[in-house]
């Protein structure tokens, strides 16, 4: 999860929030070599002296500033397209679980497993135990396996509501009458937190979403104690 004064992006545990972290870098690095290139051009033409200033003709510069930018876009929007269709990409989900966002909580279904159902509700901070976090804990935690492909379909009950776990690289609406899907993949075991990302109502803030990874044969044991 993020820590205080955090500049940076969470650390990735899926394959592809380290696309996105990696495009990331790409993308700030051109952003950077532009800036540091106005800013030099910038520089010179206050510092130095103006030559040529009846030149009416500059094909070859003219021919540069077409060429360059459309190059720099190609760069930027190919590895961009490339992770696009990665997320679409949906390969023999091992698990499916069905997550339903309601004022102000959320509920999930795991569909592979008979009358595996809850509710999670944000655990009130007058209730918090010492070292959890304030408007992040749940009565109610995902548990998933780590190095599976799992397939998560979103929607709601009532109003537009956003699953949003940023370590992962996920953000995927929640809208009512619709049915979207997206796969998540941990890497490593742990617990990642996320809130609902669209403004839902009063309590909005009060939507957490923690995920816990666990390997699979301790998975297996939490499901079936649990149906």
């Amino acid at each position: 999860m993020a820590y205080p004064f955090q500049l940076g992006l969470q650390d990735a545990t899926s394959p592809i929030m380290e696309e996105l972290t990696s495009f990331h870098d790409h993308a700030l690095m051109i952003v950077f070599l532009i800036s540091s290139l106005v800013l030099y051009i910038m520089s010179m033409m206050m510092m130095t002296n103006l030559t040529h200033t009846s030149t009416m003709d500059a094909q070859a510069v003219e021919t540069i500033w077409t060429i360059l930018p459309a190059l720099i876009l190609i760069m930027i929007a190919l590895p961009s397209l490339r992770i696009l269709y990665m997320m679409d990409e949906i390969n023999n989900p091992s698990l499916t679980i069905k997550t339903i966002g309601h004022q102000w909580y959320w509920s999930y279904e795991y569909t592979d497993y008979e009358d595996l159902v809850f509710d999670s509700y944000m655990i009130p901070t007058s209730e918090l135990h010492p070292g959890q976090f304030r408007l992040l804990e749940v009565d109610n935690r995902i548990i998933l396996p780590t190095e599976l492909t799992i397939r998560m379909l979103i929607t709601s009950e009532d109003v537009l509501h956003s699953w949003t776990i940023p370590s992962l690289g996920l953000k995927t609406d929640a809208i009512p009458g619709r049915l979207n899907q997206t796969t998540l993949l941990a890497t490593r075991p742990g617990l990642y937190y996320g809130q609902c990302s669209e403004i839902c109502g009063s309590n909005h803030s009060f939507m957490p979403i923690v995920l816990e990874m666990i390997p699979l044969k301790y998975f297996e044991k939490w499901s079936s104690s649990m149906s």
